[in-house]
């Protein structure tokens, strides 16, 4: 094993002649992280009826993951700086591994849900050290393609979890879903294990542990709130407690670190316009993005009548289109000529323009959508390793680690509130638009179910499909807002920074 510094513009022959086989089994350890986000959704009918899965267990089986690796990537991404970022890539195929074998041979839905609680330990460690390690491996003239490479496999896994999950369910037992990672996780160790050079920062001073208790706890409290509120109510005593609860702890954990000698997490970074513009723009920009496509799949398959798995086959060209112009280095090229501020904007109208496509000019056919999804991938595929670069770009190199778990924080909160908030604005707009004797429905299948023959069902469907349209063009409106936003902040933070 060797320990490299952090990446710097060095010369070509300093480079690792082995950093693109690194980058693979980086991206594939991403990917089946983000793979298990969405794959089960097409498992829940399943898992309800074999392992007699209450309503709230099998929420339980979905959110345990997503709670637990949003809470901890910080604590993550402090970790790998501090015992090396090798050393937490493997710690975290592991553990992703190990849970990922105890979900499919889980026989009872609390063993599911603890095995999928601890497959986010290890999801946490990996999404912070994947990335981290990126930074290190690959030099300035490198590292834009190699994010754009990296930050393409979120988007591939968003689409392929229902189809690889509608496949294997086809075929095979649910716990197969779970299982088909062990393989997986175990080349990308092995290879890992041989290729990736050490890198850490300077472990000054003694392990915040406080720190890292006061973050995980705010962080699972706030995204549990953000998860749970569109179902439990905004206004619950439950949703309302456990926001207060994860703001004051996440309150005490900024003063604390503000306090130390050698904190977790610096919070002088929240003094640098460009660190601030960047998470900024991550928050905004997955909240109208990742809002407005879950809607999507929603039209898909409850408008249009797709089961989960050809809902996510027919949104795959968004995901195709993002890697093929990463991999090819097309849009490496662009973020380098236009710059990082520019390359959002004009990512962000792409994406938006792609949504409003689809939301105001809806057909029967696949063609309109296709030409949706494409200028969607188009706009997405620019600006998210933009926004990823701004954001690691803003913090030295000897505190990647901690980037990384900023960058994935903000992303998971930007993502949980864009799925609860365009999700309450499509029910509320459902619910005005039900006719009068299905007024107390709270969903569409429900409302489905009650209605009676005809043209009754017919307005169900009706009310629904206008109500998906009002969500997307918010979403579309936030995707345009927040893209706009965000590369001003930064253009404003790097106008003055050359001014001074």
């Amino acid at each position: 094993m060797t320990t490299v510094q952090p990446a710097t513009d060095t010369a070509t022959s300093a480079r690792l002649p082995q950093r693109w086989l690194i980058l693979a089994v980086l991206c594939v350890a991403q990917l089946v992280v983000v793979l298990d986000n969405t794959v089960l959704t097409v498992a829940v009918p399943v898992l309800t009826t074999e392992l007699g899965a209450s309503t709230a267990e099998v929420q339980w089986m979905i959110n345990a993951y997503a709670l637990v690796l949003s809470g901890l990537l910080l604590t993550a991404g402090s970790a790998a700086d501090r015992y090396g970022r090798r050393r937490m890539l493997l710690a975290g195929l592991v553990l992703f591994g190990a849970g990922s074998l105890a979900a499919g041979l889980a026989s009872t839905s609390g063993q599911l849900i603890a095995a999928r609680a601890g497959m986010g330990v290890g999801g946490a460690l990996l999404v912070t050290a994947t990335l981290a390690v990126a930074m290190q491996v690959f030099d300035a003239a490198e590292r834009s393609r190699a994010i754009g490479i990296w930050a393409a496999t979120s988007a591939l896994g968003f689409a392929i979890g229902p189809p690889i999950g509608g496949t294997i369910l086809a075929h095979l037992p649910w716990g197969a879903i779970f299982l088909m990672n062990v393989p997986i996780v175990l080349v990308c160790l092995l290879v890992a294990r041989a290729l990736v050079p050490e890198s850490r920062g300077p472990a000054d001073g003694r392990l915040d542990v406080l720190g890292a208790v006061l973050s995980t706890a705010g962080l699972t409290a706030v995204v549990w709130a953000i998860i749970s509120g569109p179902e439990r109510g905004w206004a619950s005593t439950e949703v309302i407690g456990a926001a207060v609860v994860g703001v004051l702890l996440l309150g005490i954990f900024v003063r604390w670190e503000r306090r130390i000698a050698h904190p977790m997490l610096d919070m002088r970074f929240f003094r640098d316009r460009r660190f601030v513009g960047a998470i900024s723009g991550v928050v905004l920009i997955t909240f109208g993005a990742t809002g407005a496509l879950f809607l999507l799949t929603q039209h898909l398959q409850f408008v249009r009548g797709y089961p989960a798995w050809e809902a996510g086959l027919r949104m795959a060209p968004f995901a195709l289109s993002i890697v093929l112009l990463n991999v090819s280095g097309i849009v490496a090229n662009a973020i380098r000529r236009l710059g990082l501020a520019v390359a959002i904007a004009v990512g962000m109208t792409l994406l938006a323009a792609g949504l409003a496509l689809v939301t105001l000019f809806p057909s029967d056919g696949y063609g309109v959508l296709l030409v949706g999804l494409l200028v969607m991938g188009v706009g997405c595929a620019l600006a998210n390793p933009a926004i990823v670069e701004a954001v690691m770009s803003a913090i030295p190199a000897a505190k990647a680690g901690a980037g990384a778990g900023v960058d994935g924080t903000m992303t998971e909160v930007g993502s949980s509130l864009g799925i609860a908030v365009l999700g309450a604005v499509l029910n509320a707009r459902f619910a005005a638009l039900l006719p009068a004797a299905l007024a107390g429905a709270g969903s569409f299948p429900a409302a489905l179910a009650a209605a009676g023959e005809g043209a009754e069902r017919e307005a169900v469907t009706v009310a629904f499909a206008s109500a998906l349209e009002t969500g997307q063009l918010v979403g579309a409106a936030a995707v345009l807002i927040g893209g706009l936003v965000a590369a001003g902040l930064l253009h404003r933070a790097d106008r003055t920074k050359t001014v001074e």
